[in-house]
């Protein structure tokens, strides 16, 4: 009897700051993010740091009796990785590489480690290398060392597992190099586009792990991958969906996220393009979490950098059957009642008060919870987009048996 494969993570802690712009609460959910960034990725967050400061440290990013106290927890507890929520600076990876003695990551570089571990096509592997270059390039100083004792793992994944030799010269020759090959998919993912024809297009977009491939499998009743992990999907679907007679053509498209790399933007944009081009967006929203509306706001950002934020919009509520909230007694008088306190009628009321009833719904895609009622006002969307590309078209008005004849109006 074969015995059962146990998985090893590896032993991490994770370190945040507290800012005027970033109080405690605000970082503990950021901290709670990484963390679940961190799970994907094959870690396991041990212990988290935090300090307050009006600015970060330009060389090492914390004050030094917080680096003292963080190198004397990773020296006890045998701690591979050390893992930033904001972005060091080429010079302060490295200084805090020092002190430490063990493998130091920020936030952009879990998140490319993530895409490296999930592009499962050339494209997707192709566009997630290029990032990680763009992101290695003014980071090759005094990195190597650090790369030849720590090898494997979070973070190594990619071109600075293989390249550990690499120059500055032979990363820039590697990113004009992958940057010509993507122009080369662009041009044939741009005709493949163009050979849909004039269907109408529907986009899935949405913050990571909020449902948008499961509700794609349940849409067009495909076998696209979901995990409850970040980024299960990277790469495009699309599926030719039918509702009524009416068809039109579904995207499944990668997860946004707060903080997201500016490199993975720039290296994903033909992923986005179906974004771009969509006729109509279908906003997923985890309503479940309790900072749906701070995910909705960093979507709507991105939707904003690619200029796409004024696309004809539906806010899918997602996760209904998740969704819970603190009550409070009728009789306490101290608590002050917060969002966090809203029954999810109360969300109801809030969101269709704020954007249009016919612009919001409420379901659950796991149980198919209100399902009905997507159908038909997604239907409804498309059929309004597909009258004024197809004014007689048969599916819509089957009494038609050609296009009506113009009249004369002098009765000629």
């Amino acid at each position: 009897m074969l015995e059962k494969e146990t998985i090893k993570f590896e032993k991490t802690v994770v370190v945040g700051i507290i800012t005027q712009q970033q109080n405690e609460e605000k970082l503990n959910e950021y901290l709670d993010e990484l963390e679940f960034l961190t799970y994907t990725a094959g870690g396991e967050v041990v212990k988290r740091f935090s300090q307050k400061m009006e600015r970060p440290n330009p060389k090492t990013f914390l004050g030094t009796g917080k680096m003292d106290e963080i190198h004397h927890y990773v020296k006890e507890h045998a701690i591979n990785t050390v893992i930033f929520d904001d972005e060091l600076t080429p010079s302060q990876q490295k200084n805090i590489t020092k002190i430490l003695d063990c493998k130091v990551l920020d936030r952009t570089n879990l998140i490319l480690d993530i895409f490296a571990q999930r592009a499962e096509t050339s494209y997707a592997r192709t566009q997630v290398e290029l990032a990680q270059c763009q992101y290695l390039l003014p980071r090759l100083s005094g990195m190597w060392t650090h790369l030849e004792r720590q090898k494997g793992g979070i973070g190594m994944r990619g071109p600075g597992e293989t390249e550990i030799e690499t120059d500055r010269r032979i990363v820039r020759d590697r990113i004009a190099l992958l940057k010509d090959k993507i122009k080369v998919i662009d041009k044939q993912m741009s005709v493949q586009r163009s050979n849909r024809g004039a269907m109408v297009r529907v986009a899935l977009v949405g913050y990571t792990n909020v449902g948008k491939s499961t509700l794609m499998n349940v849409i067009s009743k495909s076998e696209v991958f979901v995990e409850n992990k970040l980024f299960a999907t990277l790469d495009t679907t699309v599926r030719k969906v039918v509702i009524k007679n009416l068809p039109f053509l579904l995207s499944d498209t990668v997860g946004f996220i707060r903080k997201l790399p500016t490199q993975l933007v720039e290296s994903f944009k033909s992923t986005l393009d179906e974004v771009r081009e969509a006729d109509l967006l279908l906003h997923v929203v985890d309503i479940s979490h309790p900072d749906f509306e701070e995910h909705i706001a960093s979507v709507n950002q991105i939707l904003a950098d690619i200029k796409s934020a004024d696309k004809p919009t539906i806010m899918v509520f997602n996760k209904i059957d998740a969704y819970k909230h603190l009550t409070i007694d009728e009789d306490d008088l101290i608590t002050e009642k917060t969002t966090k306190h809203y029954t999810l009628e109360e969300w109801k009321a809030t969101w269709m008060s704020r954007i249009g009833e016919d612009k919001a719904l409420f379901i659950a895609a796991v149980n198919k919870e209100n399902f009905e009622e997507f159908r038909e006002k997604v239907y409804e969307a498309v059929r309004e987009i597909h009258i004024t590309r197809f004014p007689y078209n048969k599916f819509l008005y089957p009494d038609y048996k050609e296009a009506p004849e113009d009249k004369n109006t002098d009765g000629e």
